[in-house]
């Protein structure tokens, strides 16, 4: 009798903890817009997954003082989130120098290991169909393997215009630049819809991950 009620007690508790609140933080620097339209897109993606809280963070130049970033309140809701995607554009074929700086700031959290098995992603945009982007996304996932963190590729492939540039590191997008600074960004519809499905993707995957 008293084993039965066990049993009911911890399916109940399994039951509930299917419907515990997960957080997924975006964080990500744009310096033309694009790569904030995918931040944007991916959050929307992660926003239809059941009890998810999407968070979105953006790396500023303003956040940067004598050549080091700091801001203690993002740091600290990246530390409490249970997923993390990091996003730069691709700037010579490498992550922005304002979202190195930071990565480099982040590494407060990597002493400690408070990262440890989180769910991570990644996300990258150029002017180029390649610009070398993937280096983006393998600097990216390297940055994660640091916190030890677990990566969740974009698992999408090829056809009808998703994942049209065949990225399954991370999602890639690309736009024609425009240099009369007259233009607001705009992304490939493509592109967006492979950001929303990636961004569902991390947070479906989050959600195992924590059950």
């Amino acid at each position: 009798m008293n084993d039965g009620i066990l049993l009911n007690v911890e399916f109940y508790i399994v039951g509930t903890a299917v419907n515990t609140m997960t957080i997924l933080s975006i964080v990500y620097f744009s310096g033309s817009g694009h790569t904030h339209l995918m931040a944007e897109a991916l959050a929307e993606g992660a926003s239809k997954v059941a009890d998810t809280k999407v968070q979105i963070f953006r790396i500023t130049g303003e956040q940067i003082h004598n050549g080091r970033w700091h801001n203690a309140e993002i740091l600290e809701a990246l530390n409490q989130s249970d997923a993390i995607v990091f996003g730069s554009p691709t700037y010579m074929g490498g992550v922005a120098a304002q979202f190195k700086a930071f990565i480099d700031c982040a590494s407060s959290a990597w002493f400690q290991q408070l990262w440890k098995d989180k769910l991570a992603g990644g996300f990258t945009h150029s002017a180029s169909p390649s610009g070398d982007k993937h280096g983006t996304l393998i600097s990216l996932a390297i940055n994660a393997a640091q916190h030890s963190m677990i990566w969740v590729g974009a698992g999408e492939m090829n056809q009808n215009g998703v994942n049209r540039l065949g990225s399954y590191m991370g999602v890639m997008g690309q736009s024609i630049p425009d240099f009369s600074g007259t233009k607001a960004a705009e992304l490939d519809a493509g592109d967006r819809l492979s950001a929303e499905l990636y961004g569902e993707r991390i947070a479906n995957a989050t959600k195992k991950w924590n059950n």
